[in-house]
């Protein structure tokens, strides 16, 4: 065996592990993977300027592009500063690896100044935590660590190195990654069980959600749906493209109000669920969201969401997919002439309601206020969506500004629209960094609030250190938006403490400039789409900033 570095095996193994770029803020005890860096050249090391960035522009490259993905954050306060970003990669069950530098082991025992108990730290937010104790050990840890994660239900672990065990020298077998193999298909009896309760189903919904994107299912969801002939939503989180927008058959994302899921979803008699956890809400009600007695078949390879908040009557743990390859032909077959002639009624029925007529409707609507000053928030995002070109990509978090942006992008393919999905904010910004570095060939367009802008801004710089092909449209109206409009409808006021960016006002555009950033100020409707195509042709890292209206 040849004779390695704790530091230099620690990289060769990630490269092994289809590890392209190394996300990382370095610290003194990340000092030895920085030094081992020189004789990796081939590992891209991008640095962004705060652990939480770190973390989430590692979240953005992942959810782009699927893969696995390496971050390393300094010792326990940057580890803490990375939790908020680790929470939202959790929620979207993110393939990465996130190491932390540890004090030496023994010296970690005199308390040090940062030192802290990283895999307790760790723990609560990924799938498996550890402490590399022996250099022997480093291989079967990375290898461990990088099965788990990629194993469905995907997710972030975590690895502590203390420094002795990187500095470290012994003769080391590097070993073989693994990758566990999951695309399961249901048996035949369970197929036939759920062929036979669909066709007993006289009004089924189906909704869609993350799993979609993670088997690569939209068209196998698409045929389905035509199959069926049954109107499809998407969960109530709408993060990602979990459907064909402009099929017939699409009608839009369900929303986070209870009393109206409850009320859509009465109508029918069957409620499908295709890899999702489809009626996560955010503020407390005494409703639920589902109407008694609605039976649930759902399909998934999370079992965590399979029937957890409500019980399935057919709940099956398999790919989606592999089960929607064999389903949809299966349930073809059964239903013969009768279900086809049924399905095509049923899909005839819903043009006039579909997501494609009503954005229809709601691109008339929203055109009226194209001349009003400050610029209408609504507006402003069918003017992005509009300007955007073809193949681009969204990174969507403007909260209030966004309301309309799932009703008028339509989802193309699996990797054109990723939003926050935790409600930790913050994420965008980094998160578009990341997405334009798995996609070089692609422009990016970060559509952000104020507010969540103002928590990341530094990742900016990461973004013109890379020279991105990234347009960055901060929507500036002032304050927490959000916060303001939930003051006045919960509790009946209007005195909107620690809400404004007022006195003084933030100015963005100076902001951007100062981390490399070509910026602009808008306010003027006219001046939108110049500001917009000069932002696309420049092929760089840009930033808008738009005044808009914040009134309530």
């Amino acid at each position: 065996m040849n004779r390695i570095t704790g530091r230099s095996a620690f990289l060769a193994l990630l490269k092994d592990e289809g590890i392209t770029h190394l996300f990382g803020n370095p610290g003194t005890t990340e000092l030895p993977i920085m030094h081992a860096l020189k004789d990796h050249p081939d590992l891209t090391y991008v640095m962004a300027m705060q652990e939480s960035l770190v973390v989430a522009i590692a979240d953005g490259y992942s959810r782009a592009s699927g893969r696995l993905v390496a971050c390393n954050v300094h010792v326990a306060p940057g580890l803490g500063n990375a939790m908020g970003s680790l929470y939202n990669a959790q929620f979207t069950g993110t393939p990465m690896i996130l190491t932390a530098g540890q004090q030496e082991q023994g010296h970690g025992l005199m308390e040090p100044l940062l030192y802290g108990p990283l895999v307790r730290m760790a723990e609560p937010l990924v799938k498996w935590a550890v402490e590399v104790t022996r250099l022997e050990d480093l291989p079967r840890i990375v290898r461990r660590a990088a099965k788990i994660a990629t194993t469905p239900p995907t997710g972030p672990v975590f690895i502590s190195l203390p420094g002795d065990i990187l500095n470290s020298e012994v003769g080391l077998e590097l070993g073989r990654s693994t990758r566990v193999d999951t695309r399961i298909r249901p048996s035949d009896e369970a197929l036939q069980s759920i062929v036979q309760r669909l066709l007993k189903a006289e009004r089924p919904v189906i909704v869609v959600g993350d799993e979609i994107v993670k088997s690569d299912a939209l068209q196998e969801a698409a045929d389905f749906a035509t199959a069926l002939g049954a109107p499809v939503y998407q969960q109530s989180a709408p993060y990602g493209s979990h459907f064909l927008s402009e099929h017939p058959c699409y009608m839009g994302s369900l929303s986070r109000t209870q009393t109206q899921v409850r009320d859509l979803l009465a109508p029918y008699d069957l409620l499908v669920v295709l890899g999702a956890d489809p009626l996560r809400m955010s503020v407390h009600s005494e409703t639920l969201p589902l109407p008694d007695g609605m039976p649930i078949v759902q399909i998934g390879l999370v079992e965590w969401d399979l029937a957890k908040n409500f019980g399935a009557e057919i709940a099956l743990k398999a790919d989606v997919r592999e089960t929607l390859r064999v389903l949809t032909p299966a349930l073809a077959a059964e239903g013969g002439a009768g279900l086809k002639k049924r399905a095509g009624e049923g899909i005839a029925t819903l043009s006039a309601s579909n997501w494609t007529a009503r954005r229809a409707k709601l691109v008339t609507e929203i055109s009226k206020s194209s001349t009003r000053t400050p610029i209408n928030p609504d507006w402003l995002a069918l003017q992005v969506v509009e300007a955007m070109p073809a193949n681009a990509i969204m990174v969507d978090e403007a909260l209030t500004s966004s309301r309309y942006m799932t009703a008028l992008k339509p989802y193309r393919d699996r990797y054109d629209y990723h939003a926050l999905a935790s409600g930790g904010i913050g994420w965008g910004l980094p998160a578009s960094v990341g997405v334009s570095l798995a996609n070089p060939d692609r422009p990016v367009v970060c559509y952000s609030g104020d507010g969540s802008a103002m928590y990341s801004i530094q990742s900016l710089w990461t973004a013109a250190r890379h020279k991105l092909p990234l347009t960055v449209v901060i929507v500036n109206n002032g304050g927490y938006r959000i916060i303001k409009q939930r003051l006045l409808s919960f509790h009946q006021d209007d005195n909107f403490i620690g809400m404004d960016f007022a006195d003084p006002p933030v100015d963005f555009a100076a902001l951007a400039a100062s981390l490399g950033v070509n910026s602009v100020r808008v306010t003027d409707p006219e001046a939108l789409k110049p500001a917009l195509d000069a932002a696309f042709a420049n092929g760089g890292t840009n930033l808008i900033e738009v005044i808009t209206d914040g009134s309530l």
